[in-house]
């Protein structure tokens, strides 16, 4: 294992002190409870969105935290779900009293702590919570670690649609129906080429001879689909692609789209997987509106990618281009 870390045990700890170091103009970092904040948080009369998952995956959650998407992120250990009192501490102190809205990825020890945290935060402190759950991977039905469709990137663009309509102002049972909106209309399916090596461990997740790759990868490593034989990037694209359309109609309307890195993979491989993602949707009949391409959640240095596509509307494009603010994403400011 070669990492730029000191001790394994230390890892998370010492990104946040790195995170707080870097970025003091847009966070305040909790060490404690391992929490981001957006500075300004709690806004009195804006609906608090909260998120938060296993590290490792970054820049999800934390590099999502401030003006136009999250108020707060509840850092787990690498692969690991926060605890409820994180989600708990993050929830009553971003409740500017309009309530507070969870956006949890469906992984059993995500949904079960924010789920309990919600609870507590109702009875101990009177705050409304309502969540969304995110379970957008094609690839499996279940999992290691789901009951259900795995979430995964359509937590991006929903976190950033949908704290564009939280920072105009709308309600907690608006931004909740949005959240919902974005969910079912987005899909995802990824592939890996490598494993990673979660530093506690010390040894790869999983092994992969040098002509295979992991069709339908989840982002912890956890298997796909099927290990299959290497191939030229206009098949990964179309293997990837396929999926996503049979399970959701995209035409007739605007999409956004990400192809997403996991970690490992250079920026030209990601360009060059998106121009013949971008090829196959136009084929078939899906307009691309917008788009990403980038890491936006990766699964620590793994190899490989991702593509989401989210049927859209005129609405959800004028969400997705207002300014937004943070160390992951940023545009009209």
């Amino acid at each position: 294992m070669k990492k730029l870390i000191n001790d394994p045990a230390d890892v998370v700890a010492e990104a946040l002190k790195g995170v707080a170091a870097a970025h003091p103009d847009r966070l305040r970092v909790d060490h404690e409870q391992k929490i981001v904040y957006r500075r300004d948080a709690p806004r009195q009369g804006k609906v608090g969105l909260i998120s938060g998952g296993g590290s490792g995956h970054e820049p999800m959650h934390a590099g999502y935290v401030g003006l136009g998407m999250l108020d707060a992120a509840c850092c787990g250990e690498v692969f690991t779900s926060p605890v409820p009192d994180q989600m708990m501490a993050a929830t009553t102190a971003v409740d500017g009293g309009a309530g507070v809205l969870h956006i949890v990825k469906n992984y059993t020890g995500d949904v079960m702590n924010f789920e309990m945290a919600a609870e507590m935060a109702a009875a101990d402190s009177g705050v409304r919570v309502e969540s969304v759950v995110t379970n957008d991977d094609v690839a499996v039905t279940d999992s290691l670690y789901t009951a259900g469709r795995r979430g995964v990137g359509v937590t991006v663009l929903l976190e950033k649609i949908v704290g564009a309509a939280a920072e105009e102002g709308r309600d907690l049972d608006a931004v909740l129906a949005l959240a919902q909106q974005v969910n079912d209309n987005g899909r995802s399916m990824g592939m890996a080429l490598t494993s990673c090596t979660v530093p506690a461990a010390g040894t790869p997740t999983f092994e992969l001879a040098d002509d295979e790759m992991e069709l339908g990868i989840g982002i912890h490593g956890e298997p796909g689909r099927s290990t299959v034989k290497l191939a030229p990037a206009r098949e990964i694209a179309q293997q990837l692609v396929e999926p996503v359309l049979a399970d959701h109609d995209f035409t007739g309307a605007p999409a956004i789209v990400m192809l997403n890195g996991m970690g490992g993979t250079p920026l030209i491989e990601l360009y060059l997987m998106y121009g013949e993602v971008a090829q196959i949707l136009r084929k078939s009949g899906v307009e691309v509106a917008r788009c990403l391409v980038g890491n936006y959640i990766t699964s620590l240095e793994m190899a490989g990618c991702s593509v989401t596509v989210l049927r859209a509307s005129d609405e959800l494009l004028k969400l997705w281009d207002a300014p937004v603010n943070t160390t992951g994403l940023r545009w009209g400011v």
